[in-house]
């Protein structure tokens, strides 16, 4: 359901994770994203596993959040399983058909994708729930800021993202409204074969697109009113500050680096 999608919402908090800087935050999440390919075995799998739950433990944020961000993405991370457990070889063969083949090696990569999938999205739950949207635009104009010197756009860049994440949530609500006030109409959207399904979708795509475009030009007039021009000459608010806490972790991923490189077969 539309309520239950978590992706781009902010849980205030005030826990060791919620307190990190937010570059630190965005800088580990992509290198956990790297790292986890380091992992080619049961214990080094297993090793990550306790440390996103560590992570997630020290959140203090309810485990539910976290399962609902896997949940829309379920079938997709099981299609992809099944094209790994299909069309890989190696170990001892089940069964055989043309170029279809169920081996013991196919298995184990199917498996250790999955992990994969369930460990990044925990991650990128984690990153989302734990950082308010404005600090995450400035960690990542902090970031781009040394392609400033080629004239890239980095604070409308990072303006963009930054409206993106904060009105995901909105849109997410808008859009389950919408549903509920298509099924009091009558439509259902569960029903039927895939193009009737398609075709239910339509009373919900045009006033949700219609909404959001004036959503988009209300909020663009009211950037004008406020005098807004763009990046150049502008002063922060809010600034970003690096902590002893925010060192503890860039330690941390170096020595669960050196564990996963010492855990490789």
């Amino acid at each position: 359901m539309m309520d239950k999608l978590i992706f781009g919402r902010y849980i205030p908090g005030d826990s060791f994770v919620h307190k990190l800087d937010p570059r630190v935050k965005l800088l580990a999440s992509f290198y956990f994203i790297g790292i986890i390919f380091l992992a080619n075995n049961w214990q080094s799998y297993l090793f990550l596993f306790a440390f996103t739950l560590f992570s997630i433990a020290m959140s203090k944020i309810k485990f539910k959040f976290f399962i609902n961000g896997v949940k829309p993405l379920i079938w997709l991370i099981l299609f992809t399983v099944i094209l790994q457990v299909l069309f890989s070889r190696g170990g001892e063969v089940y069964f055989e058909w043309g170029i279809l083949v169920v081996s013991s090696g196919g298995l184990k990569n199917g498996l250790f994708i999955f992990c994969r999938f369930v460990l990044i999205i925990f991650m990128s739950t984690l990153l989302t729930l734990t950082t308010a949207p404005l600090s995450l635009t400035d960690a990542i104009e902090y970031l781009l800021r040394p392609l400033k010197v080629i004239k890239f756009p980095v604070h409308e860049i990072a303006l963009m993202l930054s409206i993106a994440l904060r009105f995901v949530p909105t849109l997410m609500d808008e859009t389950e409204k919408i549903m509920n006030a298509q099924r009091a109409r009558g439509v259902d959207f569960g029903e039927g074969n895939v193009f009737q399904q398609m075709k239910s979708i339509v009373p919900l795509l045009v006033p949700l697109f219609v909404s959001s475009f004036n959503r988009a030009e209300e909020l663009a007039t009211a950037m004008e009113a406020r005098g807004y021009q763009g990046g150049e000459g502008r002063t922060k608010y809010r600034l970003l500050k690096w902590e002893l806490t925010d060192s503890t972790v860039i330690i941390a991923y170096a020595i669960v680096t050196v564990a996963l490189v010492y855990l490789r077969s």
